[in-house]
């Protein structure tokens, strides 16, 4: 938390019309401190956002070559997810993508295997579900044949089975068990 924000940065942001929150992340201070300095100078509240959840992530992103999206707004700290905040809730970019593509929430994650990092055009977005039949497709299409209802360790692939992006079946259950194996070896 920045203790050294001014009294005067914070007023200068609020006749600019940033909202308490978006002066909070910006100068990384008290939140109850802008609200009061606010009240103290006779400011008023910055009205909710007229726009619509796919409006506002609109807004955040720029068309590049080959029909891509590239997300101008926020990132998460850690991963550089494209994501934001609307009406005081998080969303991944591409989850709001999908949902304009498909009219529904995405089931799992959901992202472009299109080749830009990071892109968020609706037409590139995937979620779960629909990743599993883009590969299962692409195993067939490269001669590959069904995949067994059962790994070689018994899981059901119903279940644990998964595709790579160029179709190839694995069991996600095995390669868990195989990584916490790795991780073990590595801490003994």
């Amino acid at each position: 938390m920045n203790q050294n924000a001014t009294e005067e940065q914070i007023t200068t942001l609020l006749r600019q019309g940033l909202s308490n929150a978006a002066i909070v992340r910006e100068l990384r201070c008290d939140k109850n401190r802008v609200s009061r300095i606010r009240r103290k100078h006779g400011i008023p509240n910055v009205p909710l956002q007229p726009l619509t959840l796919e409006e506002k992530w609109t807004t955040n992103t720029r068309p590049v070559d080959g029909g891509h999206l590239e997300w101008t707004g926020e990132r998460k700290s850690i991963s550089g997810t494209p994501a934001m905040r609307y009406r005081e809730k998080p969303y991944t970019a591409a989850a709001i993508a999908f949902r304009i593509r498909h009219g529904r929430d995405p089931k799992g994650y959901a992202f472009a295997e299109c080749g830009l990092h990071h892109c968020v055009a609706p037409d590139h977005v995937d979620d779960e579900p629909g990743r599993a039949r883009t590969r299962e497709q692409l195993r067939y299409l490269n001669g590959g044949r069904e995949r067994k209802p059962y790994c070689p360790h018994g899981h059901d692939q119903a279940v644990h089975g998964r595709y790579q992006e160029d179709g190839r079946a694995y069991c996600e259950k095995c390669k868990r068990q195989r990584a916490r194996s790795a991780r073990q070896e590595v801490a003994s």
